[in-house]
């Protein structure tokens, strides 16, 4: 299982936000989740439904996260594993992020992804082979 680019929990959201305030912040996502070679892992599917059905500023109903969901079964979802968690611990020590961030590095390097899509980390920082870019910058 492979992947060229990971996609972070925001983009997700903002994909699937009915927000006024993140119109084009939605667009933008949209557009990345049409591009081939996209992967994610199962804790920015957990984290996204939580936070769709938690935040009531993105207006995002119980109904509509699941189809965003199983819109997401083409693409590879890497499973949070011991290993991964123990990578992530790793990353977390070397670059001084934060677990639940050095987590979603781990899962975008064990994917192949050399580009994290996000806007939680340092855009443009290289984490041991992979690169931030933030797409709503």
């Amino acid at each position: 299982m492979t992947a060229e680019c990971f996609i972070d929990t925001n983009v997700l959201l903002y994909a699937g936000s009915a927000a006024v305030e993140d119109l084009t912040k939605r667009g933008i996502a949209r557009s990345l989740l049409t591009q081939p070679g996209i992967g994610f892992s199962a804790q920015v599917l957990q984290e996204f439904y939580h936070a769709a059905v938690c935040k009531k500023r993105l207006c995002i109903a119980h109904t509509t996260a699941l189809e965003i969901l199983r819109a997401l079964a083409p693409f590879p979802v890497l499973p949070v594993t011991r290993e991964l968690v123990l990578t992530a611990t790793a990353i977390r020590e070397r670059h001084r992020i934060s677990y639940w961030d050095a987590a979603i590095v781990a899962a975008a390097a064990e994917l192949g992804c050399h580009t994290l899509y996000s806007e939680d980390l340092n855009a443009g920082q290289d984490y041991d082979g992979v690169t931030v870019v933030n797409p709503f910058a």
